[in-house]
């Protein structure tokens, strides 16, 4: 099997699995006991919170433990009630982002929902002409889940700052493979979910910047610090760190690796099949993401037919599938209806090889072909 869904979810590494295993079998304490057993499962917990602090240029009394990148999201929207009434998002968010407000907006709130270019970039002018007295939060993605481009999330954590109002970004598909320092890009909250960067499902982190102020999403017995209560997935925990420490031993070989193994496809792919397009931009795009529209094809049949072939790849967000619409995004940077549904994503990671893209490209042009001909 080739696997090429990495935007989905990522093999979980061989570190992110030792890491977890005295935890599962020796170190099964609750971490909220006084005893040295527990306590063995709390400095785990502690180690993974700073470790996930100095990666992002933060504290460890930032970070938050959560389920993942939905919860984060929701948990930081949630927040925002109470500071105003008034949200500024882009319509190419993931549906955490995009259904939480929704949902706000029947509670009261007023939601604008910014456009983006072509390409997917969110102007950060529009952001600010968007401000009102009481808006309450901008939350802008870093990095798009379907078409992989980078947004200006620098430029939009100075104008948050500017004007005093939270800017949270949900950076699930960016955090581990960009480069994030939430000091200098103003960031004051951001969701990051383990099993984008091959660590387990179902943990994630919250960093705040100011967690005083954060009222929790979940009540019980006060965990992380009364903010989030539930006892602490420790084994997920342990696996996200295993998965991080990985991370952050070779971070930029691994990120040079995976955006030359995207060049490598994206280029072939442009030159050897007709009536092709790129979706997002190239040159603010995540390291492993390529996003194409084929003309007279229709990706789930696409997918399908590599799927016989041993070749995982996906037609829009995995966190959107089985929807008869197209992709919210994709209907967003102006490709027609009749084009949106042959759009197909293929995300890589490091572990992939050029000869698993070479036989890719290869099922790509006979599938295609073969699509074509119906």
């Amino acid at each position: 099997m080739i696997y090429l869904d990495n935007a989905a979810t990522t093999k979980i590494s061989d570190g992110a699995i030792k890491a977890m295993e005295p935890y599962i079998n020796e170190v099964y304490s609750n971490p909220s006991g006084v005893y040295a057993f527990s306590k063995m499962s709390k400095e785990l917990i502690e180690e993974t919170r700073k470790n996930i602090a100095d990666f992002i240029n933060a504290k460890p009394e930032n970070i938050f433990f959560t389920s993942g990148g939905t919860e984060s999201d929701n948990w930081a929207l949630e927040n925002s009630k109470n500071n105003g009434k008034h949200i500024i998002t882009s319509k190419i968010e993931h549906h955490a982002i995009l259904n939480k407000c929704q949902q706000l907006e029947k509670d009261k709130m007023k939601a604008t929902y910014l456009n983006v270019d072509s390409q997917g970039v969110v102007n950060a002018d529009d952001v600010e002409r968007n401000i009102r007295n009481d808006t309450a939060i901008i939350s802008i993605m870093f990095a798009n889940n379907e078409i992989g481009t980078i947004e200006p999330v620098k430029e939009i954590g100075k104008i948050a700052k500017e004007h005093n109002i939270i800017f949270h970004t949900d950076a699930v598909q960016a955090f581990g493979h960009v480069s994030i320092d939430v000091e200098k890009m103003n960031l004051d909250m951001m969701s990051a979910s383990s099993h984008k960067f091959h660590g387990p499902k179902g943990v994630g982190f919250l960093y705040v910047r100011n967690p005083e102020k954060m009222i929790p999403l979940i009540y019980g017995g006060g965990q992380e610090r009364g903010k989030r209560s539930g006892t602490e997935n420790v084994i997920g925990i342990a696996g996200m760190n295993g998965a991080l420490q990985e991370v952050m031993s070779n971070f930029n070989d691994r990120v040079q690796k995976e955006t030359n193994l995207r060049n490598y496809l994206i280029n072939r792919v442009l030159s050897e099949i007709p009536y092709i397009k790129l979706n997002g931009s190239m040159a603010r795009r995540l390291p492993g993401n390529a996003n194409f529209t084929i003309a007279g094809v229709d990706g789930t049949s696409l997918v399908v037919l590599m799927d016989n072939d041993g070749i995982c790849i996906s037609s829009g967000s995995a966190c959107s599938s089985g929807s008869d619409a197209p992709s919210h995004v994709i209907s967003a940077i102006g490709v027609p209806e009749k084009f949106a549904y042959g759009t197909v994503r293929i995300t890589l990671c490091s572990d992939n090889t050029k000869e698993e893209i070479d036989y890719t490209i290869h099922r790509l042009k006979e599938n295609i072909k073969m699509l074509r001909s119906r």
